[in-house]
């Protein structure tokens, strides 16, 4: 085979590999054995004439003339699965394995009504969840879609898209602001035990808008969780004041009796985004399938209380 005969096949097995900076990755994207995938790009090599990957048994590199090859292939390739992907979903029905990552308040939110009618909607689709809040990486395990609150990290490669802004308000029990007041400005939150997702300076600095006027205030707290669901559990716990989007204060696993109260009623906290991610642009039919199911799921989270 020389470079004549270079098949757009071995091309995309390469940009695959490539993307994944992993043999034993890319196989298990695409279903085939490591030892096939790696002899395929080194027939491919030997085509093009010229080393593309930089292999030892730590990590894999692309070469210069790879990295070229790579930005060059990259784009034909996503265009060809991209026809070929719009051609097959005019008669496919969606199925095979879905691999669905979303945090675990999420999951609370929309899963437990809504996953049995999907099913049932499309039987020829297996749903396998992962609750785990690990990174957007190409690199690790492969995923069909990601949904995730707040800004995403290590995108690269990948299509983002946000699907809505969460909207979210102070929130504590009754217990709570019984035994410790209400605060009545923003500035009263630094004399309160504020439940914060996370302990840096980001989740210590909590912004507060009203009518346009925005505050920032500073905020600490002896209770740090990055879960919605635990955070709500605390403050029906009586243990702290949260920021929480509305599902997440009225849709809280402790009993009616300790409901949530709003607290500066007047303010709201930053708003959250929920993000969709997917490993490209190029959506298969069961990922389309479960984004069109799920995003009008999401509408009643900024419902009225």
């Amino acid at each position: 085979m020389d470079a004549a005969t270079v098949q757009l096949n071995d091309i995309a097995l390469f940009v695959e590999v490539a993307r994944r900076k992993s043999f034993s990755v890319a196989a298990r994207a695409l279903s085939i054995p490591t030892s096939t995938l790696s002899r395929r790009i080194s027939e491919l090599e030997r085509a093009v004439g010229m080393r593309l990957l930089n292999r030892n048994t730590r990590r894999l590199d692309l070469t210069e003339a790879g990295s070229q090859y790579f930005e060059r292939c990259q784009g034909l390739v996503d265009e060809a699965r991209f026809a070929h992907e719009q051609l097959f979903s005019l008669s496919a029905r969606p199925q095979g394995r879905l691999m669905i990552s979303l945090p675990t308040s999420l999951a609370t939110l929309l899963l437990p009504e809504s996953l049995q009618a999907f099913t049932d909607e499309y039987p020829e689709i297996e749903c396998e969840l992962d609750l785990s809040l690990r990174s957007a990486d190409p690199h690790a395990a492969p995923f069909d879609v990601m949904l995730r609150l707040g800004e995403p990290t290590m995108t690269d490669g990948m299509e983002v898209r946000q699907l809505l802004m969460l909207t979210r308000h102070l929130y504590a029990s009754q217990e709570y602001l019984d035994k410790h007041g209400e605060p009545v400005i923003p500035m009263d939150l630094g004399k309160h035990e504020c439940l914060r997702g996370f302990s840096d300076e980001v989740g210590s600095t909590w912004e507060l808008s009203r009518d346009g006027e925005v505050q920032r205030i500073t905020v600490s707290g002896r209770i740090v969780a990055n879960n919605m669901g635990l955070l709500s559990d605390f403050a029906s716990m009586g243990l702290g004041i949260a920021p929480l989007p509305v599902y997440a204060a009225t849709r809280g696993r402790i009993s009616r009796d300790h409901r949530l109260q709003r607290v500066l009623p007047e303010w709201s906290a930053a708003p959250l985004p929920v993000y969709a991610i997917f490993p490209s642009r190029i959506l298969p039919a069961k990922t389309r399938a479960f984004m069109d199911f799920i995003v009008p799921k999401l509408a009643p989270a900024n419902g009225d209380e």
